[in-house]
């Protein structure tokens, strides 16, 4: 279930990136809001941070030199949570298949992880800041949801993209 959860995301995110360029994926609709090129390289960056935190691993952004391919004026360790309009007008890729390639490799990294937990791993507490505790299982449920919201968003932008 998690696998096809996973997949989705992947699928919407490929949707509305493939085939743009570097000024349609930094499209935004006004000042205040968020293009494609943002949105699908926030989703990731969360899934990317989420998923190494549970696994215990490094994220792929920094170890695998993702960071270092997107050039972004931002600081590693940002997930793009709480950006100003400035910040996510920061956001710039030179490709969607930097995007993207990004994105799966995220995701070939998620697939492996989720792919070997147990049903006893999914109690496990992952974070002690709420009340009650994060479990993994809701920490995963969490990611899904906002990255779906988001990937569908950024299907938004691009669909007024193809409108002006």
């Amino acid at each position: 279930m998690l696998t096809d959860a996973f997949d989705r995301i992947q699928e919407v995110v490929h949707a509305a990136a493939d085939g743009l360029g570097p000024d349609q994926l930094a499209y935004r609709a006004d000042a205040e809001a968020n293009s494609i090129a943002w949105l699908v390289w926030h989703l990731t960056r969360v899934q990317d941070d989420h998923i190494a935190d549970a696994a215990g691993t490094a994220q792929v952004w920094t170890s695998d030199g993702w960071a270092d391919r997107f050039k972004l004026p931002l600081d590693p360790s940002e997930t793009g949570y709480g950006h100003d309009p400035d910040q996510v007008a920061a956001v710039r890729v030179e490709s969607a298949e930097l995007l993207t390639g990004y994105h799966d490799a995220v995701h070939d990294r998620t697939l492996e992880y989720v792919g070997a937990l147990t049903d006893k791993d999914l109690e496990r507490v992952v974070d002690t800041a709420w009340d009650p505790p994060v479990t993994l299982a809701v920490r995963l449920i969490s990611v899904i949801s906002d990255d779906l919201q988001h990937a569908g968003q950024a299907a938004y932008v691009r669909g007024l993209l193809q409108r002006t």
